[in-house]
């Protein structure tokens, strides 16, 4: 199956993919809302909810938009090469997980990305309100694969 053949199947059968894809894959976070499926030996991970969904996408976009700076990036429409990627998804979720939870400090991946999101709404009554500069440290300081000695 060649790679463009492989896109077209994919979008018809994930019709909504999971915007955290990369942080789940790597196995950083989890999320109760999500649909596993292989498609020629490789893993995707759709969305059962479209409402959790548009709350995990703006999520995602705020921060992306909030993390430029940080990652070095003048212009950002779109997803990030896959390292940088990664950070903003891991590493913005598990620095939103801290500060929801302090009593998880230690931990090195997220248990629910919805459920995280939820909580937040409750707490900061809108996504624009979610305290960015916090999770931009986290963003930062997020290491894909420790450093080799």
């Amino acid at each position: 199956m060649d790679e463009d053949q492989f896109r077209a199947v994919y979008r018809e059968i994930n019709t909504q993919r999971c915007v955290f894809e990369k942080a789940l894959n790597n196995r950083r976070c989890d999320c109760s809302r999500k649909e596993r499926f292989l498609l020629a030996t490789r893993e995707g991970v759709g969305c059962l909810s479209a409402t959790s969904l548009a709350n995990c996408t703006e999520f995602l976009n705020t921060l992306r938009e909030k993390s430029r700076f940080a990652l070095r990036e003048t212009f950002i429409d779109g997803p990030l090469p896959h390292n940088k990627e990664l950070k903003v998804q891991a590493g913005g979720t598990l620095a939103l997980q801290l500060l929801l939870f302090p009593a998880r400090a230690g931990e090195k991946t997220v248990q629910d990305i919805d459920e995280l999101v939820n909580i937040a709404l409750s707490k900061y009554a809108n996504i624009a309100g979610f305290p960015y500069g916090e999770l931009v440290k986290g963003v930062v300081h997020y290491e894909s694969r420790p450093k080799r000695q």
